[in-house]
């Protein structure tokens, strides 16, 4: 008698060449072990690894929740010049989100961020550091209004928006949207939680509605020309976009 196996869990791999691989991180996937998610087990770096069955070296994340595209080195050496790049600003990530209300068609955040804790003992050595400096584009893609009734109003409101941060702050996005009163959709710890159950119960949404599109990496000892990297939306996303249509309207 024979047993079945699962197969292994296997990542998209969006590029790849001698010095880094892009894959597609689903959403609710550690980029790695971590102290604060001490029960999971599954997190992209170990996948990616059996995947190729050689060693990988993340040199940027995503926050759990967030999809999308995610690169990791296949050296050392390779590791240091494309952490060098993100910390010099060579990189741009772009980003996708349904945020809540219409905002405006573009437009800049300069909110100084300060830093997040992670632990209940690191609040007051963490609230001691200063701000940082943290700046951020969007621009508007399209507008929805929805037939629930929103307090004194009686449809919601909601953006699809292409979001560009100019520094990597932690929750960056997340907190300069709330910053804005135009939160993320489904964002639990900066979100607006009436508007997370209505895309719970009404739309069967579970997810923060956030995912990183695009990089793009200048010209480096890696590689001689400019290298773009675009990744997909989940089908989940691209559904939802999908129902949401229904709903777009000029502004």
């Amino acid at each position: 008698m024979t047993t079945a196996t699962t197969p292994s869990e296997r990542l998209d791999v969006l590029y790849e060449d001698t010095h880094c691989i892009a894959v597609h991180k689903p959403a609710g996937l550690l980029v790695h072990k971590s102290p604060i998610d001490r029960h999971e087990h599954r997190y992209a770096m170990k996948i990616l690894r059996d995947q190729l069955s050689a060693r990988v070296y993340p040199v940027h994340r995503l926050d759990k929740p967030t999809s999308g595209l995610l690169l990791f080195a296949k050296s050392p050496e390779s590791a240091a010049i494309l952490a060098q790049q993100f910390e010099q600003r060579q990189v741009e990530k772009q980003y996708l989100a349904l945020v809540r209300g219409w905002c405006a068609p573009q437009g800049r955040i300069d909110h100084e961020l300060r830093h997040v804790a992670d632990f209940k003992h690191e609040v007051d050595a963490v609230s001691a550091k200063p701000a940082q400096a943290a700046h951020t584009h969007f621009a508007r893609m399209a507008c929805f209004e929805l037939p629930w009734p929103d307090g004194r109003f009686a449809t919601s409101r909601y953006s699809l928006v292409s979001l560009t941060p100019l520094t990597g702050r932690k929750h960056q996005l997340r907190r300069h949207m709330k910053h804005i009163s135009h939160p993320i959709v489904g964002d639990v710890k900066y979100g607006k939680g009436s508007h997370n159950r209505r895309f719970r119960e009404q739309l069967a949404c579970h997810r923060l509605l956030l995912a990183a599109t695009d990089l793009h990496l200048a010209a480096s000892d890696l590689h001689a020309t400019p290298l773009h990297i675009h990744c997909p939306l989940e089908d989940e996303f691209t559904a939802l976009l999908q129902r949401l249509d229904a709903w777009r309207v000029d502004e």
